[in-house]
């Protein structure tokens, strides 16, 4: 059994998230080309033999922003449509979303306001550049996001209050009941998905190593994939994972094992 991880996701690009503008509470969609690269990543990064194994998934939280919902759609991780946020007599995804009978997860999705973007307040539709030169203007200090908050909005302290709760029930109700087991007893992992936004998200792992917000040194490009876990198999140390192998299905291990018979490996 593989320790639990926690996956995040940032949405896919949108025009605001191309110009730089802060988008907090702006339901902004996805461009043409965001949803094409979250199809791809998906592709990429989802399956038996892949980075996210659907199967092992426990349970999925998603942003209520359309921005990030439409990236959950898109990622086809093999939640049977209709999605919490689409119309329950639906009977397939909207919007073109793709199927793929050989993925399935039985995983609950929630949508939480936990992981809904930072609010920008006063800052909303700006960028940072616009935000530090209205405050030079104004005689203030320069500006840090992860010290100063937003006026108007969320306070740092506000992010980590929510961050905190929801961290809490990941390990409490989906992680720390799989690192208890013993190998034998369950394959499945108790992996968990957050699809949310880039601040957020950073704020979310630096505090999954309990570290203060004033330390983040993380960035997340659109579209972006992180892993969460924990060392030595403990839920008592957290930590981030650089770098995981991925999982190799029989069917691809018996592929590379025939190709080394014929030579065709170096």
């Amino acid at each position: 059994m593989t320790t639990p991880r926690c996956f995040i996701i940032r949405h896919g690009e949108t025009e605001w998230s191309l110009s730089g503008k802060h988008t907090g509470n702006s339901d902004i969609p996805l461009t043409a080309n965001g949803e094409k690269r979250v199809r791809a990543t998906g592709k990429a990064l989802v399956g038996d033999d892949r980075l996210i194994v659907p199967k092992q998934l426990k349970h999925i939280y998603v942003s209520p922003m359309q921005r990030s919902q439409r990236t959950m759609e898109l990622l086809n991780l093999g939640s049977p449509p209709p999605y919490p946020w689409q119309d329950p007599s639906s009977a397939t995804p909207r919007n073109g979303t793709f199927t793929n009978p050989t993925r399935h997860t039985d995983a609950k999705i929630t949508v939480t306001d936990k992981i809904r973007e930072w609010d920008y307040g006063d800052y909303e539709g700006i960028t940072s550049k616009e935000i530090k030169k209205q405050r030079a203007d104004a005689g203030m200090d320069t500006w840090d996001i992860w010290r100063d908050g937003c006026p108007g909005g969320e306070s740092p302290e506000d992010v980590i209050k929510r961050v905190d709760e929801l961290i809490s029930e990941i390990r409490t109700q989906h992680h720390e009941p799989y690192i208890a087991k013993e190998e034998s007893e369950d394959q499945c992992s108790g992996d968990v998905v957050v699809v949310a936004h880039g601040h957020i998200l950073r704020a979310f792992a630096m505090r999954w190593i309990e570290k203060p917000l004033s330390e983040t040194r993380f960035i997340m490009e659109a579209g972006g994939v992180g892993t969460l876990s924990y060392e030595h198999k403990n839920i008592e140390e957290p930590a981030i994972l650089l770098g995981g192998g991925f999982v190799v299905g029989k069917d691809v291990a018996e592929e590379i094992e025939e190709e080394a018979k014929e030579g065709k490996l170096k």
